[in-house]
């Protein structure tokens, strides 16, 4: 279904010179003459890097129906990620390629929302924050308070990170999915 540029929106997915795209953010320009312009900043759904693509107001662009589901996380074999959707209870294998650098924060039923294009998954997004259990952690040094100073973490999915000097084993933190960073104790 083609659209004008001016009605495209965030999250939307199109096709674009034989490429799939979803769309980012949205910047919508009025210059003082001439037409207006709209950058859209989007990601490539086969390649992952994302660009800015400059339309025209007048410019038309293929929109993909796409189907949003929310799955929740089961299980590994080695080979594949398995997950549930709470309403069929359909299992759903997906690949560690799909994931990427995603499966060191996934831990059991933990809800993620599956883009699919024609029935075939392209993208995940976890949700902003997990709670994951801290396994290893080095004793801090009494005293050492200057800085902001950190101490590497080992969690329960394996991932590192650095923690205040007062996390200890057994404590649960919450990470950033985007940045893999600690944000606060639970």
């Amino acid at each position: 279904m083609a659209v004008v540029a001016t009605q495209i929106r965030k999250g939307q997915c199109f096709q674009y010179n034989g490429e799939k795209l979803i769309v980012l953010d949205l910047d919508h320009r009025t210059p003082g003459k001439g037409n207006a312009i709209i950058l859209a900043n989007c990601r490539s759904l086969q390649t992952g890097k994302t660009k800015t693509i400059r339309f025209a107001s007048s410019d038309k662009v293929d929109i993909i129906n796409v189907d949003r589901q929310k799955l929740e996380y089961s299980y590994t074999d080695g080979t594949g990620y398995f997950f549930i959707s709470p309403e069929t209870y359909d299992t759903i294998e997906l690949s560690s390629d799909l994931l990427g650098d995603s499966t060191d924060l996934l831990i059991e039923n933990l809800a993620v929302e599956v883009l699919f294009i024609e029935g075939n998954p392209m993208t995940i997004d976890l949700p902003p924050q997990v709670e994951l259990a801290v396994t290893e952690s080095s004793e801090g040094i009494k005293g050492d308070t200057a800085n902001n100073p950190q101490k590497p973490a080992t969690l329960e999915t394996g991932i590192e990170v650095q923690v205040p000097l007062f996390i200890k084993p057994g404590d649960r933190i919450k990470v950033d999915t985007r940045t893999k960073k600690y944000v606060s104790r639970v």
